[in-house]
């Protein structure tokens, strides 16, 4: 972590918001802002900390810090610290964000972020990465969460923001390191970073990890438990590195073979516990088995290559080909019976799916710098294109003597098959017309053409255009205070990702206003943000693709505070914590196409006013770390979120009050001991062994609890 001289006027945001005497619905956008002088304190730890002072999120590279945008960045150091293998775990660092369960075949990582969707707004690097998969975090440098409407950025996307991964990229250096795990229900894991240069200006890195775990829930008829078991590697080359031309080669390929587990139902509005016939229904009953299987390959080929007309000027692109294959089986549970050893259809009911999803996308950016008009300008355009071609079937069933079974990848009946082209074109401009005060404009076109096909459907075609806007005004008193308000919006076709309606309903689309103020302190080691926003969606769909209602409601708003605060304290002290109030309601009811009679049904009136599904009134999320005795380390941190209903909102009988999965506060802690080689840390999640409940189904059947206490000791080497 650098140090940088500067200093930070208190002025509360309000009055920095007035003094700038405007009022308009704006966009934020990247604001690149000229850096003082760097000093190097030799005492402080280069590597990167708690703090990104970089991310790729808005198109072009810049410190977070001068993005009109409300932006939270898990870094690799963070994700270390708190012993995190998968993106889900990592995003339990960003505040307003909640986890969804196993959403009719979107059973991989399936999150909401300030109370919305963001099935279709996960990244790689930049890229659209929609499959319904779980990732892993052996590969990535950081993960960057742009939050509101993004579309002008990034195309169709819902309202809560994006989800951007970041790879890890071939270096200049030759260090390898390698680290080992074992823990608690049969964690074990074992990680590699291997990187070589080659040549002056190339460069070879190589990601291995395998990893498997269980958890403390079993099934009392035959004692298995769920399973995570996933192995992958992924392969950086680069030539050019640091030149006027560079060119990466990236490939990863992840499998999983994990046994799923769907949770528990509710009972009484409550996660279950219960007597019934034959023992006891809570928490620790699991309805799967060693037969149930969740298996993937992920497969994805990335090039890059950058030319730099100058230090302001450059031309980016990248081509990407991606193949996702998948197929499950999972038990889902049952309020009145317990899970029974010979895997008969029901109690519990069989949730099956194999799908094959292909994508190839191209992209290209140019930015520019430059004066004009006596005013400085920081230009983008692009273009981009994306060809999706998926599909997915039920799996076959089959019988022995023990009871049904399934088949990986053998399936059954006709498929649902969805194939688009996706094309897009935007323009950018962030203009300095006083000193200290940017203006940032911009426009982006989508156009897709898409078929559409299931069994109990005839063929749709989809020709949908839309244009996403951005506007942003940013105010920066010093290289250490930034103030802006920003405005954004997105969309959503009927088709994109989702099941037609019978007739033809308004696109998905949502509207952002946010404004904010960050800051840096300690000589810009520590960075805090504080946003005020209003977001509010139209025609929202179901992600339950299951579900015969598409619409779940035609408008809902979140209206939200969010406060931020990640680096370093002093040389030895650091933190990264967030608080998230929301105010989230349902304006209006679902309207939806009975398939059989044509006639539009609505949902029950009741449900306007009220919370939606998975949207608590605040999450907290603190992680710090103090070194001591030269090479100690101490960390912990809590991650709390309230309760939370889990109800559909589109039926046309409510009942209340719905589901409720119960708020909690897990506890985490670490140790380590870090040498300049070697290092040893032991790190015990759930620290007070809770009962807690993490993700929930949306419409209301069922919750997932998360893992019981457990402990697991890492070693690293580096050479």
């Amino acid at each position: 972590m650098k140090s940088k001289s500067m200093t930070v006027p208190l002025l509360p945001l309000g009055a920095a918001l007035m003094a700038g005497g405007f009022s308009l619905n704006t966009m934020a956008a990247e604001t690149d802002v000229v850096l003082p002088t760097v000093k190097v304190d030799v005492n402080v730890d280069t590597e990167q900390g708690y703090r990104a002072d970089k991310t790729r999120v808005g198109k072009t590279e810049q410190d977070p810090h001068d993005i009109p945008q409300a932006v939270t960045t898990v870094t690799d150091g963070l994700m270390r610290d708190q012993q995190v293998d998968s993106l889900k775990d990592a995003l339990r660092n960003v505040s307003g964000l909640t986890f969804n369960a196993a959403e009719g075949g979107r059973s991989g990582d399936n999150m909401l972020l300030r109370g919305f969707y963001t099935f279709g707004d996960t990244y790689l690097d930049g890229m659209r990465d929609t499959a319904q998969y779980n990732r892993e975090t052996f590969n990535l440098e950081q993960v960057d969460v742009l939050r509101g409407s993004a579309a002008m950025l990034f195309g169709r996307g819902q309202a809560g923001g994006v989800i951007n991964q970041v790879s890890k990229m071939a270096e200049l250096e030759n260090e390898n390191v390698i680290s080992a795990s074992l823990g608690e229900w049969n964690y074990r894991q074992f990680t590699g970073d291997f990187k070589r240069q080659l040549t002056d200006t190339a460069a070879l890195r190589v990601n291995v990890m395998s990893r498997y775990e269980e958890s403390y829930r079993k099934n009392p008829s035959n004692d298995d438990h769920p399973e995570l078991d996933r192995q992958g590697i992924a392969v950086s080359f680069g030539a050019g590195i640091g030149t006027a031309n560079e060119l990466f080669l990236n490939y990863v390929r992840t499998e999983t073979r994990d046994v799923p587990d769907y949770g528990v139902s509710f009972f009484n509005g409550r996660p279950i516990d219960r007597d019934v016939a034959g023992g006891n229904i809570d928490d620790s009953v699991f309805y799967g088995g060693n037969k149930n299987f969740d298996d993937s390959v992920t497969r994805m080929g990335t090039l890059i290559f950058t030319h730099k007309f100058s230090e302001d000027t450059q031309w980016r692109a990248q081509l990407r080909h991606g193949n996702y294959e998948r197929s499950y089986w999972a038990k889902t549970p049952n309020e009145n019976n317990l899970p029974r050893a010979d895997y008969i259809s029901v109690p519990p009911g069989n949730q099956t799916r194999m799908s094959d999803y292909r994508t190839t996308e191209l992209q290209n950016d140019f930015n520019t710098s430059f004066d004009f008009a006596g005013m400085k300008h920081q230009f983008l355009v692009g273009a981009e294109y994306l060809r999706e071609d998926s599909s997915r079937r039920q799996l076959q069933q089959f019988t022995n003597a023990s009871g049904i079974y399934f088949k990986p990848y053998v399936g059954t009946g006709d498929y649902t098959t969805y194939e688009a082209d996706n094309y897009a074109a935007y323009v950018q401009d962030t203009i300095e017309f006083i000193p200290q005060w940017d203006l940032t404009l911009g426009v982006r076109r989508d156009e897709l053409r898409a078929d559409y096909s299931n069994p109990t459907s005839p063929k749709f075609k989809l020709n949908y255009g839309e244009n996403s806007y951005r506007a942003g005004l940013s105010w920066h008193p010093s290289d250490a205070a930034h103030y802006y308000v920003s405005w954004s919006d997105a969309f959503s076709p009927t088709g994109d990702l989702y099941q037609l309606t019978v007739a033809p309903l308004p696109p998905e689309t949502s509207k952002t206003a946010e404004m904010g103020a960050k800051y840096l302190f300690f000589g810009g080691d520590l960075a805090f943000r504080v946003a005020l926003y209003r977001t509010t969606k139209y025609w929202e769909r179901n992600a339950d693709l299951e579900s015969t209602t598409t619409i779940l409601t035609r408008e809902r708003r979140t209206d939200g505070l969010e406060f931020e605060v990640a680096g370093r304290v002093t040389n030895n002290w650091e933190v990264f914590a967030g608080l998230a109030l929301m105010d989230a309601e349902i304006i209006r009811g679902a309207a939806n196409v009975d398939a059989t009679t044509g006639v539009m049904t609505y949902a029950d009136p009741a449900v306007e006013g009220k919370r939606p599904s998975n949207t608590p009134s605040y999450t907290f999320n603190v992680w710090t770390t103090y070194k001591f005795l030269g090479n100690w380390r101490v960390g912990g941190g809590v991650n709390a979120v309230g309760e939370r209903y889990a109800y559909n909102a589109s039926t046309t009988a409510l009942n209340w009050p719905p589901n409720k999965a119960p708020g909690y506060a897990r506890v985490d802690a670490m140790l380590a001991y870090e040498g300049a080689q070697w290092a040893v840390r032991l790190n015990v999640k759930n620290v007070l062994d809770k009962e807690y409940y993490d993700a929930i189904y949306l419409n209301g059947a069922f919750s997932v609890p998360g893992n019981r206490r457990q402990a697991i000791l890492t070693t690293e080497y580096k050479f």
